[in-house]
């Protein structure tokens, strides 16, 4: 497991050699390289794996905390707005991770086409888990990781590779979560619809009622499946994917605070920095202060 792990690491590290991300010819495949350790910053979160190879992640789903790093791996299986931050990082022992997006899709065409041995107990239905690295599964990242110097193979044997990835975490401590996500008709699966309606939708107003019913639950059932799939209300969730967005709008675009409020949905200034403030830590103009602050190479 050892000597895996370091070999992981050293080919993670070849390939960011120049940079803190690097997404690779593998369609789906990023690798992750930080010397330091972040700021928290919030981010969403799409059905994938994501594993390290050295230091450690946390990562803030509604009042959940998770904790990833060499010796477990993250599993998302819907699109979760969180918040991330990495808590070991150095120089010289730089974190090393790496992020596999998963095609849903292709975990149903493989439970229907497989006699898949039963999952290892898993009682939680959140969309959201950690899970023990194991060497094969070590090992088949680091097949696909090699893939990267004979770029002519990635078409045909990264698909293979891939498959064997979903059959690892099929049959893993975690592939019951997967299992229900990838059943079409399942309630895991109706709330997978109602979060696409949500990350599509989220600066409309939210009538819950409508939702439920678009999803086929009634009011009571569709806030608790909701909230166990996501550890969140779905008036919560819409709110971290709006203060995500604005985040990134003042960030990036850039625009000022109360554009970015009226332009995820906020009909308030007043609330949208004080809902801003809870999540973040801080007032929207300071908080992308010490952002821009942090990117130029200074520390808030």
């Amino acid at each position: 497991m050892e000597a895996a792990r370091e070999a992981l690491g050293k080919s993670i590290a070849r390939w960011t050699d120049n940079g803190e991300l690097f997404t690779t010819a593998v369609p789906g495949l990023a690798l992750f390289r930080r010397e330091e350790p972040t700021e928290p910053t919030g981010g969403m979160y799409e059905p994938s794996i994501c594993l390290v190879a050295q230091g450690a992640k946390r990562v803030l789903l509604g009042d959940d905390t998770y904790v990833y790093d060499a010796h477990h791996y993250l599993i998302t299986s819907v699109h979760l707005p969180t918040v991330v931050q990495i808590i070991e990082a150095s120089r010289q022992k730089p974190y090393l991770g790496l992020r596999l997006t998963l095609d849903l899709r292709e975990v149903s065409q493989l439970m229907a086409d497989s006699n898949l041995p039963p999952p290892r107990t898993q009682q939680s239905s959140r969309g959201m888990a950690t899970g023990e690295v194991t060497l094969p599964l070590l090992t088949v990242f680091q097949r696909l990781i090699d893939l990267l110097a004979e770029q002519q193979d990635i078409p045909i044997l990264a698909p293979i590779i891939e498959r064997e990835i979903i059959y690892r975490l099929l049959v893993g401590d975690q592939g019951t979560r997967l299992r229900q996500i990838a059943s079409a008709g399942s309630q895991s699966n109706q709330i997978t619809r109602a979060i696409d309606w949500l990350k599509s939708n989220y600066t409309s107003p939210l009538r819950i009622d409508d939702l439920a019913k678009q999803v086929n639950m009634s009011t009571s059932t569709f806030h608790h499946h909701f909230r166990a799939v996501t550890a969140m209300s779905p008036l919560q969730f819409q709110k971290r994917l709006r203060l995500n967005e604005a985040r990134r709008l003042m960030l990036v675009e850039p625009v000022d605070a109360t554009t970015a409020a009226f332009q995820v949905g906020y009909e308030s200034t007043s609330q949208f920095s004080r809902e801003y403030s809870r999540l973040f830590g801080a007032p929207p103009l300071r908080d992308i202060a010490n952002l821009r602050q942090v990117a130029n190479g200074g520390r808030a």
